[in-house]
């Protein structure tokens, strides 16, 4: 049987954990350009994915979203949210 060398499984998930906070930083800066895109399908993927990171930041952009979205069905997912996001910060 062979001998597993913890050291290095240690470091590797450790790099993995690191990568994956660095990844999920771009993520959520690219998301929140994302959200005022001119493509609606891109500001619909912005809306989910700021709306599972309740923050009292994403209630400020979710706000100046709602009064610059043109199209109703994107106005009222982002006004979704939005009071969701309210209800669970107070």
């Amino acid at each position: 049987m062979a001998r597993v060398p913890w050291k290095a499984v240690g470091a590797g998930f450790f790099g993995g954990v690191v990568v994956g906070m660095i990844v999920w930083t771009q993520q959520t800066h690219r998301d929140r350009h994302n959200l005022f895109s001119e493509q609606p399908w891109r500001r619909l993927a912005a809306l989910g994915h700021i709306g599972g990171a309740a923050s009292a930041q994403n209630v400020w952009l979710l706000r100046d979203y709602v009064a610059w979205e043109k199209k109703p069905g994107l106005r009222r997912r982002g006004e979704r949210l939005l009071r969701h996001m309210e209800q669970s910060l107070v």
